[in-house]
């Protein structure tokens, strides 16, 4: 057998490997970096017909060895032309000895193991070095490369080996790694079994689109592996694609409505965008840049499986809460007259911004549904008659005037929308009008029937988030929750209403107290609420000799303790936040839930 000595040069893998990034880390620090320190010399040779052959002749004791470089070198070597380099036309090629004249070396009977030449790939894909140096030395290493996870002992292997033991360097900057994808059932697709749905019929049923944002949002750009299942297809189209799609067609009708009323032609402006005092544009406006930003910090960082899950969540938010607080507004249904227009035109602005940014965002993981998008939201643009003659095609590329989603850039975020405080509000919103729905049923109350009040107790919030929610937000969340009051209680009466607790973080502090766990939890579950509050506000609690991180090592919680019985209580899942409903039922809750069924 024919070797490469990777032992003499395995200290150099191993650090051509740590100035390589990877994508998850973990496979490469872990995984491929344990598989590179106890690398043995590999095996390049086998012994069959088909494969590349191993350029090297030899005599019959091995005591001349030539390594052929080139065609030209075999051909300079041999006299002979040579046109074919598979093994039946240069087997029968001989080199004259030039230690033992008289004698010829004969071509050894091995092929290279076809790893050797997938190792190969950088170099032989620009015919190296034999044609286009300069332009593979501008390009190596490769920005990035991307496989599956068994590649971590074939390819990723063979080029760093091979890219260290000729330049010196490893053959990427930057590493995605993928899991594996299976049948529903766990085990490998088999077409012998047929375990799994044809994907062409999945993507003539649901779109590319759609099985494309299944995988990219899956386990398995996380080096994951992934239980492949077709309802999980639908679901995107549902959850995402149907809503989105919604809330662009509602965006359009709103435009032709309002401009068949005000006899004015609909122009977008992001002057009026960055000028409007809607709480709710404010928020999803500032939401938009922030996630404008995360992506290209993401991306920049290869972290895929962090961008799809923050697009997805986006659209939700998009369509489940910014559309639905606004549907009268959009409709030009609130306030008379002009003040209506112009308050369906501020909300309309605010709403076609974000859809163009997001058609343009999403275009990388769904082109199609992106580029549908943006094709009929390109015409409100003033540039769009730009695109006439082919000037679609040209430089310089913008929004309306390019053919295409796909020939812009991402967009840049605007610092001057990020708006923090707005994001932290809604974010508390959405968790108040949640929670007081799953409050309402427990006590099997209709949202057509008002409740008396809401009161929300929040654990350390912001100054900011109580002033947007008792302020501009206040009206929401009464509308959401059918409610005639909301109330946020402050913090000096917060022990009327609820219970804080601490709980150990047992897998933390398992490991740091040891034998002392025990007493340190019974300490700890004993605290009284006005003791936890004080703890959490300096940051650490000492109990049996032993310092405890509030952030880190305890877990607290808060507990609806009011006494009353017309009082319904849901606490939030991380025990931050508890909201109670009054549930009286008197006349005045019956009549007014009344009222609405009579006049319809």
């Amino acid at each position: 057998s024919w070797f490469v000595k990777v032992e003499e040069i395995r200290d150099k893998v191993v650090a051509n490997n740590e100035k390589t990034y990877w994508v998850p880390a973990h496979v490469g620090q872990v995984r491929f970096h344990n598989w590179l320190k106890d690398a043995r010399d590999w095996a390049i040779s086998r012994n069959r017909f088909w494969g590349t052959p191993l350029p090297v002749w030899t005599n019959e004791d091995m005591s001349e060895i030539v390594c052929v470089g080139s065609i030209g070198q075999l051909e300079e070597l041999t006299g002979t032309k040579v046109t074919d380099l598979h093994r039946e036309s240069i087997d029968s090629l001989e080199i004259p000895s030039k230690k033992n004249p008289g004698q010829v070396l004969k071509r050894v009977d091995e092929v290279f193991d076809c790893w050797f030449e997938s190792g190969s790939m950088p170099y032989a894909q620009k015919h190296y070095p034999f044609e286009n140096k300069e332009e593979f030395e501008k390009g190596f290493p490769a920005d990035f490369i991307a496989e599956g996870l068994d590649q971590t002992r074939g390819w990723f292997y063979t080029l760093m080996v091979l890219s260290t033991a000729l330049f010196g360097e490893p053959a990427m900057k930057n590493v995605i790694v993928n899991g594996l994808v299976l049948a529903e059932d766990g085990k490998k697709m088999s077409k012998r079994l047929k375990n799994y749905p044809d994907p062409t019929l999945v993507i003539h049923k649901y779109g590319a689109d759609a099985l494309r944002m299944y995988l990219i949002n899956s386990p398995v750009v996380r080096a994951e592996e992934l239980k492949f299942k077709e309802s999980g297809v639908l679901g995107v189209v549902k959850e995402v694609f149907l809503p989105w799609y919604n809330a662009f067609r509602f965006f359009l009708q709103n435009v032709e409505r309002w401009e068949h009323e005000t006899s004015r032609k609909f122009v977008p402006n992001v002057d009026m965008v960055r000028s409007t005092q809607n709480p709710t544009d404010i928020w999803i406006s500032a939401a938009t840049q922030e996630l404008i930003k995360f992506v290209h910090e993401e991306m920049e960082a290869y972290r895929l499986y962090t961008v799809m899950p923050a697009l997805v969540k986006f659209v939700t938010q998009l369509t489940n809460w910014y559309v639905r607080l606004n549907r009268d507004r959009l409709k030009g249904l609130e306030g008379e007259g002009e003040e209506s227009n112009n308050e369906a035109e501020m909300g309309l602005q605010v709403l076609y911004d974000v859809l163009l940014d997001v058609s343009i965002i999403m275009g990388p993981f769904t082109p199609f549904l992106a580029e549908f998008f943006y094709q009929h939201l390109r015409k409100l643009q003033p540039s769009f008659e730009e695109a006439a003659n082919g000037g679609g095609k040209t430089l310089p590329v913008k929004p309306g005037k390019s053919d295409s989603v796909h020939f812009l850039k991402l967009p840049e975020y605007d610092g001057s929308r990020l708006n923090h405080d707005a994001v932290e509000a809604m974010e508390a919103l959405q968790g108040i009008v949640e929670q007081g729905r799953n409050a309402r049923e427990k006590r099997n109350i209709s949202l057509r029937t008002p409740v008396k009040s809401v009161v929300a107790i929040l654990r350390s919030p912001s100054e900011n988030v109580v002033k947007g929610l008792t302020g501009p937000l206040k009206s929401y969340i009464l509308s959401e929750l059918n409610a005639w009051e909301f109330v946020v209680v402050p913090k000096e009466q917060q022990h009327d209403w609820v219970t804080l607790s601490l709980t150990p973080n047992f897998p933390v502090l398992g490991k740091k107290l040891g034998k002392k766990m025990k007493a340190v939890s019974s300490a700890v579950q004993k605290l009284s609420h006005e003791e936890a509050v004080k703890c959490l506000e300096e940051g650490k609690l000492v109990v049996e000799d032993a310092e405890l991180d509030t952030a880190t090592d305890l877990i607290s919680k808060l507990s609806f303790s009011k006494e009353g019985d017309q009082w319904e209580s849901t606490p939030s899942a991380d025990g931050a936040t508890v909201v109670a409903l009054d549930t009286t039922q008197d006349d005045s809750i019956i009549s007014a839930g009344m009222a609405p069924g009579l006049i319809n």
